[in-house]
């Protein structure tokens, strides 16, 4: 984990600040507007995130400025396979989260509370000073739940892209249409974990709703100049049938685009969904064709090797313009957005020069 040096983290760093997107109520409880949880905080109280507090009838985002440490990734690892690939992005996250996912991945940052882990207190400037000193072209907001610290997230991404940065976020997607306009004013790129297709599996496995998180890929795809791309971590026995892909590849195809590249990553127990195996190789590449028979353009698999599965074809040739194993990229054959071998255009954002942290 990388650190902000003592004299930027000195002085000026703020560890909690009045949030953004809340409204007072009757006998001094506050209506939080940032997720769709929309939570009734009574005085003293926390929201379902356990970050925002309701202090005197004022709602402040106790987890700005605290993250709980620093990391330079690729951004394959995010993943963002149409993002300048080969990118570097310096990866940060705080605690908690406004879901309840069951098989959660990332619970020992997710499922704690502040004063659970050790946090750098730190300020936007030092953020992206930081990510200027180890070279990194980009910043990405993940680990946990970046909506549920929007306020830092905005503020950090709007310094990052005056100073010519790219701001990547890694997100469930669950945030009101009062937010979503601020939290992601300044975002580049976005990984949004459609969790599944289905009603049921929202409720039982993440204590969510379906409904706000195709709202807000519709938003982005269409409203926004936001590039995004979806993961969907396939769990056996919950989401993984032929059915629930058709329906989801379906629905991408018909609501967003045929374009928008899909990630479908393999499961390992995990939290409090111990009981399931992993998640068979072989069910990521039923997931893959029948995404390809939907029409989608660009499908990918993570968390199994599969060099195939990771790399990047064109859609006219059918050409490995991408090649990668796991996170790093082996060969490139883009001109700008272009495959060099038909001159297809290919849907993204990308580089001459993927290989170093130019961009």
């Amino acid at each position: 984990m990388l650190e902000p040096d003592r004299d930027r983290k000195r002085g000026s760093a703020v560890t909690s600040k009045v949030a953004r997107w809340w409204k007072a109520q009757q006998d001094g409880k506050v209506r939080c507007e940032l997720c769709e949880r929309r939570c009734l905080i009574s005085p003293g109280g926390f929201g379902y995130c356990h970050v925002r507090q309701n202090e005197q009838g004022t709602l402040f985002a106790r987890s700005y400025g605290l993250p709980t440490g620093f990391a330079v990734d690729p951004i394959e690892k995010k993943p963002l396979a149409h993002f300048y690939p080969g990118m570097s992005v310096l990866s940060f996250g705080t605690v908690g989260c406004n879901l309840g996912c069951r098989f959660c991945q990332n619970w020992s940052l997710s499922k704690a509370k502040l004063g659970d882990r050790t946090s750098v207190p730190v300020t936007p400037e030092a953020v992206v000073a930081l990510a200027k000193e180890h070279d990194c072209p980009g910043l990405s907001y993940t680990y946990n739940e970046p909506i549920i610290w929007g306020e830092f997230v905005a503020d950090v991404a709007r310094l990052a892209r005056a100073s010519g940065l790219k701001n990547v976020m890694v997100t469930n997607g669950y945030i009101t249409p009062e937010a979503r306009k601020e939290v992601f004013a300044d975002i580049d790129a976005a990984n949004v974990d459609l969790k599944a297709f289905s009603e049921r599996f929202y409720e039982d496995l993440t204590c969510a709703h379906l409904a706000p998180v195709l709202e807000t890929l519709r938003w982005l795809v269409h409203e926004t100049q936001v590039w995004t791309e979806i993961t969907t971590l396939l769990i056996p026995g919950e989401n993984d049938s032929a059915k629930e892909i058709e329906e989801e590849c379906r629905w991408i195809a018909r609501e967003l685009d045929v374009d928008v590249p899909v990630h479908f990553t393999a499961f390992h127990p995990d939290f409090e969904l111990r009981n399931k195996p992993r998640t068979p190789p072989a069910t990521l590449a039923l997931a893959r064709d029948l995404a390809k028979k939907q029409g989608l353009a660009y499908v990918y698999v993570g968390n199994v090797a599969d060099e195939d599965g990771h790399s990047t074809c064109c859609p006219g040739c059918g050409a490995a313009i991408i090649r990668r194993d796991w996170h790093e990229v082996l060969s490139y054959d883009l001109e700008q957005n272009r495959c060099r071998f038909c001159r297809t255009e290919i849907a993204g954002r990308f580089s001459d020069s993927p290989l170093t942290n130019s961009i």
